[in-house]
């Protein structure tokens, strides 16, 4: 009597069938001893013993595993959904790290996830590499590495600047708007303009202005106007380097009613949340590229982008999201 279900021959099946067969019985004789259906012998004879080759147990075993492996494969992105939603967002019209996808996949598409590690793993692997998609990333890398950077300890100051080490300790813990960052993004030594990056700690909410030139009055004169139009509740403090432009902190400090603290000489991690604003830019103005024909408008378009990306550490809220939030909280319910 057959079975009711269908299940693949075993190997221990397949010897038998071969002891049987060199016996001289036929396929429906050998299907009635193992209770198989005759049509299954001699279709696996059909797929194995091809151009009269001699039917060998364990090539078959070898060929029905390497065909299920076959079988079994699935797209490097899952399913379609995820597919497609990832490609989308990679693309240059939205520029989101894989992290960032990751992240708001299951936002926006509920019961869908998929990690950034396997986002980065089909970026790179062979069959991906003619769509040049590490293209789309922040560094544009052709290679994965490890990020390492270098560490130089040096002395340097501005006069009358007040140091880091002075900074309020609740600065460090964000969890109060009004605590900035700033510094200069240039493009080539020989430009003469440069984008002025700031940023707040706890909502990243991003400020960029295209300055004419690095000097300091450019840089205070985009500064101020900028933060003179917020509450006075999101202007606490502002954190810069030993830059040339920050020269005039004190006028700063005085017109917008903050204090002006300066990061260790090379310390560039001290104000770690601007550097890695600052990455982001670069991939709209890259590393040796000039700026002298940037636009503010350009330059307008890439803020509106900064502050319209879904980020991981606002729990994938945009940073207008998350400044809205602040507005309505006891922060600045007073302001």
């Amino acid at each position: 009597m057959f079975l009711n279900t269908y299940q693949h021959l075993s190997l221990e099946e397949r010897e038998k069938i071969y002891a049987l067969r060199e016996q001289g019985f036929s396929f429906r004789n050998i299907g009635n001893q193992l209770g198989r259906d005759h049509t299954t012998i001699s279709r696996e004879y059909s797929r194995n013993a091809k151009y009269g080759r001699t039917y060998i147990p364990c090539r078959a075993q070898n060929q029905v595993d390497r065909r299920g492996s076959l079988q079994r494969y699935q797209a490097p992105l899952k399913k379609p959904e995820v597919f497609l939603y990832v490609r989308e967002h990679l693309r240059k019209s939205f520029r989101w790290s894989p992290e960032t996808i990751s992240g708001r996949l299951s936002i926006d598409h509920p019961g869908n996830s998929i990690t950034k590690e396997t986002i980065y793993r089909y970026i790179y692997c062979r069959s991906s590499r003619p769509y040049r998609l590490w293209e789309n990333l922040t560094l544009a890398r052709k290679k994965r590495r490890k990020l390492k950077g270098r560490r130089v300890h040096r002395d340097s100051r501005i006069p009358e600047a007040v140091s880091i080490d002075s900074r309020p300790q609740i600065v460090a813990q964000r969890v109060r708007p009004g605590d900035w960052e700033s510094d200069n993004m240039e493009g080539l030594r020989s430009d003469r303009k440069v984008v002025s990056v700031t940023v707040e700690r706890l909502s990243r909410s991003t400020i960029l202005d295209l300055l004419p030139t690095r000097g300091a009055t450019s840089k205070t004169m985009a500064v101020t106007r900028r933060l003179k139009i917020l509450p006075e509740k999101l202007r606490h403090t502002l954190t810069v380097d030993n830059g040339a432009e920050n020269t005039n902190h004190k006028v700063i400090s005085s017109k917008l009613g903050l204090d002006v603290y300066f990061c260790h000489a090379y310390h560039a991690w001290e104000k770690g949340t601007n550097e890695n604003t600052i990455k982001y830019v670069r991939r709209f103005f890259p590393k040796h590229t000039s700026l002298q024909e940037i636009t503010p408008q350009q330059v307008a378009d890439v803020e509106n982008w900064m502050n319209n990306l879904p980020r991981k550490c606002l729990g994938y809220l945009t940073p207008y999201e998350k400044m809205s939030q602040l507005l309505n909280s006891k922060w600045c319910a007073s302001a």
